[in-house]
Formats: C-alpha cells, structure tokens, sequence
C-alpha cells in the first residue's frame, strides 16, 4: 500500500501573546524580536494543566476527520483510523500516552495508540513511523497528531527563549487504503524519508524535568547559536539526502514546509539550497515555534488555501532537540 495524506487540521488557543506584551515582561521589544526571528506573536494555552495539549490535539483531530469525512462521503469514518501517533515533548501528565487519551476524547474505542517524543522533529518522526506501518500492512489509516504546550515550559524572563515558542497542534491523515486513494500509484503518496541524530548535541537544546515534577524547574534551556548553525547546515544536506534517494532535484520540489522555528533559518536553507523564498511558505510570525506542531499546522493551513495541486512534489523537513532532524518526500 503506498500512504497519503488524505486529510489534515490544526488548532492554535485563542489567547494571543504579541511582542508588545512580551516587551512590558522582560528586556526586548518588537523589533528586536521581529529582526532576529520573524514573529510578531504567538498562542499560549489557557485553562486546566492536565487538559492543555488535549483540548489542542483533539481539535486538531477534529478538523482532520471532518475533512475525511467530507472528501470521502459514506466511505471513511473515525472507525476507519487503525492507528493514532501523537508526537509531543509537553504531554499533559506522564502517562497515560497523550494518544491513548486522545483516542478517548475522540470515541475512537479499540484503536491502537502511542506517543512519540522527538521535539521540533516529532512531527516527521511520526510520520515515518506511520508510513511504515502503512507499507508493512500492518495498518492502512493512521492518525498522526503533532503538538506542544511550550508555553509550560518557558522561562518569562528569559528573552532568549521565551520570545521564540507558542502552543498549537497539528494533525494529519495518513492511509493505504484504495477507498481512500491508496491505489499505488507512484505519482501520488509518499516517496521516501530520511531521519537522523546527533545525541552529543544534548545540551545545546534540552529541559531536565516536566512541569509535574516539582523537585526540578520545567524550563527550557537553548544555545541559540548552536541551534541555528546546526538548522542551516544539517536541513539542506537532509533535504538534499531525500531528493538524491528518489532521483530529484531542489528544482523538483513544488513547495518546502519546514518546522517553523526562525525565518532566518528559512532564508538560509532556502539560499543554501538556490530556491526561492516563495518556496517556502511561513506562519512563523503569527505562532512562532510550536514546537511538533509546526509542520502540521502550516501543512493544514497550506491545504485549506489550496496551495498544494494534485501531483505536486512536496518536501516536509524537521529539526531540533536530540539534536535531531530528517526530512519527507511525498506527492500531493
């Protein structure tokens, strides 16, 4: 069975944090921020802490099955989903899996669950988890959620972080099934992927304890420096890794939908690589870095506008915490 996206959805909280507000909190301004990053503003999550990034993949989840719903009437149902994989580092407690809670809000009774935990890069993680499950035939639809609370995690003093980072989620449905377009044919569905990681670069992006855990502040360390020179050099040799596998080159790639975490780093892959911005679709300015939920969103965001055309070839790339990063080929 060859998988495809056969639907997506996101959804961000209503309460909107601009720079401007950031500005009365601490040492920084909008310019200072827009120039450095590219955000104007971010989500922050409000309500329960043991229902935060629940209320966010959920609604992401939503969307995602409605429009399922609506492209394959009387054909798909959630009954249909197999498998849910949600790939998060802010889970709402240590466990129970945030997909198996999901699985509950959803009334998705009997379906298989896990989470993923793989930072700014989890959303390509899982997608690859799920494209192989899809082709082993172990299951044909899978649900893949993205999504973080980092606000929980931030320090509000500090500007180097806290500027950078908002809450959202983002999902995505994957399926092999032939009722849903999964025929095989190789102009449509996933071409390939490529992942990897640099375990030494674990102190360049880290957080030591979750918000439950009392005995160690939750806060977020970065080396922002680190962070950045990696992203620019590692994304493009990721990107180019996937397209020399499936025989293509930059020129091929109709539209680049990378994790949202610096505009900088998006001009920089994108000059790297001898493409033009217009490319690279961005939604950094409206929600900076939500972390697994970047790609997801913009992917649904990008979908609904009817960026993407049937046959185009898209390429997904994620990076961040382990270090970690890889990156996904797929036709639309």
């Amino acid at each position: 069975m060859a998988p495809r996206i056969i639907a997506t959805g996101s959804y961000v909280p209503e309460k909107i944090v601009t720079n401007d507000d950031l500005s009365k909190c601490m040492d920084t301004s909008d310019e200072w921020i827009r120039t450095r990053t590219g955000i104007a503003e971010r989500r922050i999550a409000e309500g329960e802490e043991k229902t935060k990034l629940l209320t966010l993949m959920k609604g992401a989840s939503e969307q995602a099955l409605r429009m399922a719903e609506e492209r394959f009437p009387g054909s798909f149902g959630r009954e249909a989903v197999d498998l849910i994989i949600a790939a998060t580092c802010t889970p709402d407690m240590a466990f129970p899996a945030m997909a198996c809670r999901l699985q509950a809000a959803l009334s998705m009774e009997g379906t298989a669950a896990f989470d993923l935990s793989l930072a700014c890069t989890g959303f390509v993680a899982a997608l690859n988890t799920a494209d192989a499950f899809i082709q082993s035939g172990r299951y044909k639809t899978v649900l893949v959620v993205g999504g973080d609370v980092m606000s929980r995690m931030l320090d509000w003093e500090d500007r180097n972080t806290a500027v950078l980072f908002g809450d959202g989620a983002g999902a995505a449905i994957l399926s092999g099934d032939p009722r849903f377009g999964g025929e095989g044919r190789e102009d449509r569905g996933f071409v390939d992927m490529v992942m990897h990681a640099d375990g030494t670069g674990e102190e360049a992006l880290h957080c030591r304890a979750m918000y439950f855990n009392e005995k160690e502040p939750a806060k977020e360390y970065m080396d922002g420096r680190r962070v950045f020179e990696f992203a620019v050099r590692k994304v493009p040799e990721v990107i180019r890794e996937v397209l020399d596998k499936a025989g293509k080159t930059p020129a091929d790639v109709s539209l680049y939908v990378l994790h949202q975490a610096n505009y900088r780093i998006l001009e920089s892959v994108a000059k790297r690589l001898s493409e033009p911005m217009e490319k690279f679709p961005h939604n950094i300015a409206r929600y900076g870095n939500t972390t697994a939920g970047s790609i997801p969103i913009l992917l649904d965001e990008l979908c609904r506008e009817g960026r993407f055309k049937e046959g185009d070839l898209i390429c997904l790339a994620g990076f961040g915490g382990g270090l970690s990063y890889g990156a996904a080929l797929l036709y639309w």
